[in-house]
């Protein structure tokens, strides 16, 4: 393999597994420490709106703009932003709700329905995430192999705001299961999604890939996350602590990206 390409690749692998630590810095907290579980569920949100308002529509706009021109990119950004919405909103009707109180006959099942919607709360974030890091790991491969000294600010900025999203997809798996290693996992395989991308894409889809279809995609994507963040996490947060908790993490969360993505800049 081309030395070039396997750097790049190592680049993209490292900025990826980021997540990994993030989903570590969630088990320094007791299971039962739901003012954690507050405050953390409310940073992951603060984190996937943040990043989607911020960095990911913005790039979906330039895509689709450069394209389309003015008028014409930015409907489709809208459009792209609201189809995403719609997409995990349909998803979300398709799983079952646990949250039904005439289906709850004592405390216990209580406390199983909400372990079992915390549970699919970190199944919708890893998805999410996941989904967005394969195209930002396409980008960061083909940045790193046209000039490697900008790949390696792409990629260390791109692992700095990795880390808080592996806390919004091991957070909740944690809590829910009690399982760190679970948790660990899914956290890992929404990361791994970065190199898997740079690899499918520079193998398969660097034919057909353009700025249309990253845009649509980018903004498809800020629509799942912000959809997540507002259906999932802040009431959640609520749930489980006290409402300035949430909205506490909800601004540390948007504070800690938006110092990843001016790290680098």
């Amino acid at each position: 393999m081309d030395s070039n390409i396997l750097f790049a690749f190592s680049l993209t692998l490292m900025a990826g597994l980021a997540t990994g630590i993030g989903s570590c810095l969630a088990f320094f907290s007791k299971k039962d420490n739901t003012k954690f579980l507050s405050i953390s569920l409310g940073f992951s949100a603060g984190v996937m709106i943040y990043v989607s308002f911020v960095e990911i529509l913005v790039k979906a706009k330039e895509s689709l703009v450069i394209i389309l021109g003015e008028t014409k990119g930015n409907y489709l950004v809208v459009l792209s932003f609201f189809l995403g919405m719609a997409l995990i909103g349909v998803i979300d009707k398709l799983i079952p709700s646990y949250e039904n109180p005439h289906e709850i006959k004592n405390i216990s099942e209580l406390e199983e329905k909400k372990k079992s919607s915390l549970y699919r709360m970190g199944i919708f974030s890893a998805l999410a995430i996941g989904i967005h890091n394969f195209p930002e790991g396409l980008a960061t491969f083909i940045s790193s192999l046209e000039n490697p000294t900008l790949g390696i600010s792409i990629a260390v900025a791109i692992a700095l705001h990795n880390i808080p999203e592996g806390i919004a997809v091991s957070v909740p798996i944690y809590f829910s299961t009690g399982d760190k290693k679970k948790a660990f996992k899914y956290s890992f395989l929404s990361g791994v999604a970065e190199p898997l991308g740079a690899l499918v894409g520079y193998l398969i889809l660097m034919p057909f890939l353009n700025e249309l279809m990253f845009g649509i995609i980018f903004a498809v994507v800020a629509g799942i996350m912000v959809f997540i963040s507002l259906d999932e996490l802040l009431p959640a947060a609520e749930k489980y602590g006290e409402h300035h908790l949430a909205i506490y993490g909800v601004i540390a969360g948007m504070i800690v990206m938006a110092i990843s993505l001016l790290a680098f800049l």
